[in-house]
């Protein structure tokens, strides 16, 4: 599934050819993926103009002046700005056609899903505060963003005896650190994944919080990590995996002490680690 980088290097691939330019149509070619799509879509976004793009945890914010189209890429989603008139393929569910700019012609935001667990919903603004919406009231501060810390996790995570690596992919604390990253920050950080997120003290935490925050902004800069059918918008893989140093590495040398690197499972996903260098 997509992870929180791959969500960003898509919006900073879309954003130069949605914001500022106005919705031409939209087209949908099925009554939904992971939920219906908004059956009056089409008629809601036709003639709007976008005023600029967003991110909150894995989800895309495109927002007009009258609400906010969420989308998410689900487990093997991606989307891809191609000129109006390029042949659809076999899962390509959703497109938002937008006016040229200078020379260039109308382009299509395309949306194609083999699995269809992405969304494509909207959220108007007389709905209430966008924060408030169902899928997103629930997430935690973004990585990313000045007010997350050591000290936010440190108290967030007193007297909790779930697994740290569990404790940061709740997604109720802190957004946007999936499997992948999860494993590596607590790797950078020398912590075990299996330690109970309420017996890590403050200090380690505030290692922990810098490494994710580094994590995150080094695998953005390499355009995200290849993810079975992830690609960027210009049709490029990333290739942050190159720098991992435990994710997907079970019995490779570690790159800092040569033990073998272990895989364990937690809540049914694979977590990657070093006993030497993580304690």
């Amino acid at each position: 599934m997509p992870e929180l980088p791959e969500v960003e290097v898509t919006r900073l691939g879309v954003a130069p050819h949605l914001e500022g330019r106005l919705v031409d149509s939209v087209l949908l070619r099925r009554d939904g993926l992971r939920w219906p799509f908004p059956p009056a879509l089409p008629g809601l976004l036709a003639g709007q103009r976008i005023s600029h793009t967003g991110r909150r945890g894995k989800y895309l914010l495109i927002h007009f002046g009258h609400g906010t189209l969420i989308i998410h890429l689900g487990m093997s989603g991606h989307l891809r700005v191609l000129p109006l008139g390029t042949e659809p393929k076999k899962h390509d569910h959703f497109d938002l056609v937008v006016e040229g700019q200078g020379d260039a012609g109308r382009q299509v935001l395309r949306l194609h899903d083999p699995r269809r667990f992405g969304a494509v919903l909207w959220h108007a603004n007389d709905d209430g505060d966008l924060d408030q919406h169902a899928l997103l009231r629930g997430l935690g501060v973004e990585p990313l963003e000045a007010h997350f810390s050591g000290e936010l996790l440190f108290r967030a995570s007193r007297g909790r005896k779930a697994p740290v690596k569990q404790f940061l992919l709740a997604g109720d604390v802190v957004v946007g650190v999936g499997n992948i990253y999860a494993c590596e920050s607590l790797f950078r950080a020398g912590i075990n994944p299996k330690t109970a997120a309420g017996r890590i003290s403050r200090g380690r935490y505030d290692k922990l919080a810098l490494a994710i925050r580094a994590i995150l902004a080094e695998a953005i800069v390499q355009g995200g990590s290849t993810l079975r059918d992830f690609i960027a918008v210009n049709g490029q893989s990333g290739y942050f995996q190159q720098s991992y140093f435990v994710y997907d590495r079970e019995g490779v040398p570690c790159r800092n002490c040569s033990a073998p690197v272990r895989r364990i499972v937690q809540g049914q996903r694979s977590t990657f680690y070093c006993v030497h260098c993580q304690k």
